[in-house]
């Protein structure tokens, strides 16, 4: 049976991650220490074919992750971690348990906490080498699991030589960035998301790269962590953090490459990155069920560009008024998987992202995203954040009507709606339009849609005569 290695770094002493010893001091992890972590971790595994990995640091994740694949065992990586999310994995693999280093955790499973290495155990000058492990191919190692953006999370099974030929795609598709020399890369996204689970975890391990162990959320905290790394660098956020970093932070230190997913990126933030980092900024496309499969760099146009090896189709459906489906296949895709997103395919390879399936809107006969209304609230100077929902069921009018949510201090209801009349057609103008302080975003910047139809619960019940809310 094939099989492929759990790290491709040339030397058991090439540096593998780097763990804050003190604020702003790295401490350089080499790669026989991260195998020894490995070891350690996986023998102290309880019984139970199936992990609920929560570890919060970067590091504490990826060797867990990794103990759990060289000891036969399959990672559950949910998006979030609510106790409804925590029954779903109790159902889905009765044996379950959850290994965490946090010490106030509440998950109601049988938990095992992180064992850290004793101070003797961590010289690493008194660390054998150790050949790396090979993984079978055909091996599951995870499923991940849908965000639950638009429904009940889904799971997706990950196999072990997938999981490598596609980061090792990413890992070829990205290096012109950093000379030939492999990163060091510092996120702002969680690990258990498929993004960054592929672009800070399995990146690393397939490239030589070196990840930051933290997960820095506020601003200062990312320049922070990002400065504090060698160069080549890169930064993996979202829309979300970057938008929140720019804003915030007076100053930004040099990158090497930017690298944005979960939502497009409008050109005008792409380009702000750009001009305060100094680097390029390239967003990922992908999915947890197809995983990473095309970039593009979104201050040189709208066009995006897939892997080498991955080619998208068109199918058409029986009625001529509903939009095409769409396929990727090829490279780690074992057959077509169905893309859920409308796209302008140029050709196999090139296409324009139109927006979500799911996202599509048609009021009176005139049709729009809600990807794109959202774009275009947030454009409007004085808005930090916003969203807008469309309603489960029609109105007994039969009258479609949006709600929009924004974050716009200082500004009125009547400017928000006087520049979005500007922007978009009248039929899609929010009834009504919510001012909230803060949008219940997850860890990746995403807003699931049972967190907005709460949010529209407590807008209405604040609105009925006689309520104190």
């Amino acid at each position: 049976m094939d099989s492929s290695p759990l790290v491709a770094h040339v030397s058991p002493a090439a540096t593998i991650a780097y763990r804050e010893t003190a604020p702003g001091i790295l401490r350089a992890v080499p790669v026989r220490e991260f195998l020894a972590d490995v070891a350690r971790v996986a023998a102290a595994m309880p019984a139970g074919g199936y992990v609920l990995n929560t570890c919060a640091d970067r590091y504490r994740f990826t060797v867990t992750l990794a103990a759990a694949i060289v000891s036969d065992r399959i990672s559950l990586l949910p998006s979030t971690h609510t106790p409804e999310t925590v029954r779903r994995m109790r159902d889905f693999a009765p044996d379950v348990f959850c290994l965490t280093d946090q010490a106030d955790s509440a998950i109601d499973l049988p938990t095992c906490h992180y064992p850290e290495a004793s101070a003797e155990a961590g010289e690493t000058g008194n660390l054998p080498d150790v050949p790396v492990p090979r993984i079978p191919d055909g091996r599951c190692v995870a499923y991940v699991f849908t965000s639950g953006s638009t429904g009940a999370p889904v799971p997706h099974a990950k196999h072990w030589g997938n999981l490598v030929r596609n980061a090792r795609a990413e890992a070829r598709h990205l290096a012109g960035a950093f000379g030939g020399q492999p990163p060091a890369i510092v996120g702002t996204v969680p690990p258990q998301h498929m993004y960054g689970f592929e672009s800070t975890v399995l990146l690393v391990l397939q490239s030589g790269g070196a990840l930051h162990g933290g997960r820095p959320f506020y601003p200062a905290d990312i320049a922070a962590a990002l400065a504090a790394v060698p160069r080549p660098r890169m930064l993996v956020t979202t829309p979300f953090h970057l938008r929140s970093l720019l804003a915030e932070a007076d100053s930004v230190p040099p990158a090497d490459l930017l690298l944005s997913a979960t939502a497009p990126l409008s050109q005008q933030l792409a380009r702000e990155a750009e001009e305060r980092f100094g680097a390029p900024l390239m967003e990922i496309y992908g999915s947890t069920e197809t995983g990473q499969i095309a970039t593009r760099r979104t201050t040189a146009g709208a066009a995006w560009k897939t892997f080498p090896g991955v080619s998208i189709r068109a199918e058409a459906g029986d009625d001529p008024e509903e939009p095409s489906r769409f396929f990727a296949t090829g490279l780690h895709l074992d057959q077509p998987v169905p893309l859920g997103d409308i796209l302008d395919l140029q050709d196999g390879e090139n296409f324009i992202l139109l927006g979500r399936s799911a996202d599509l809107i048609n009021i009176a006969g005139k049709r729009t995203s809600l990807a794109y209304l959202n774009h275009q609230l947030t454009a409007v100077p004085g808005v930090t954040d916003g969203a807008f929902l469309m309603p489960d069921e029609e109105a007994a009018d039969g009258v479609t009507r949006l709600t929009a949510f924004v974050v716009a201090p200082g500004l009125t209801a009547a400017a928000v709606l006087q520049a979005l009349r500007e922007r978009v057609d009248p039929v899609f103008l929010p009834r009504p339009l919510v001012f909230v302080a803060a949008l219940p975003r997850n860890a990746t910047g995403k807003l699931p849609r049972d967190a907005l139809r709460a949010l529209q619960a407590q807008a209405e019940t604040a609105r009925r005569p006689g309520s104190d809310a």
